[in-house]
């Protein structure tokens, strides 16, 4: 990133910072909230388990291996875009 011109580094900050604020909600709303919720969620089903267990045992697990991935995956254009490399 040293041959950068300062506005372009703060643009590629901008973006990741962005990227990760996003992740980190999406983080917080899968590992906090929906287990917080699974009473009520209990209350219907998916695939035969009820909606709450579901989501806290299998749901947030596929959400978070999502999350990297997408994040990986968008990480890697916004560095591709600014000419950024490992």
């Amino acid at each position: 990133m040293a041959d950068l011109s300062a506005d372009a580094k703060q643009q590629h900050w901008a973006r990741t910072r962005s990227l990760t604020i996003t992740v980190l909600i999406l983080w917080a709303i899968f590992a906090l909230i929906i287990p917080s919720m699974a009473g009520s969620l209990n209350s219907m089903s998916f695939l035969g388990f009820p909606l709450g267990y579901y989501m806290c045992v299998q749901g947030s697990l596929i959400a978070f291996v999502a999350m990297i991935w997408i994040q990986n995956w968008r990480q890697d254009q916004i560095d591709n875009e600014f000419g950024v490399e490992e």
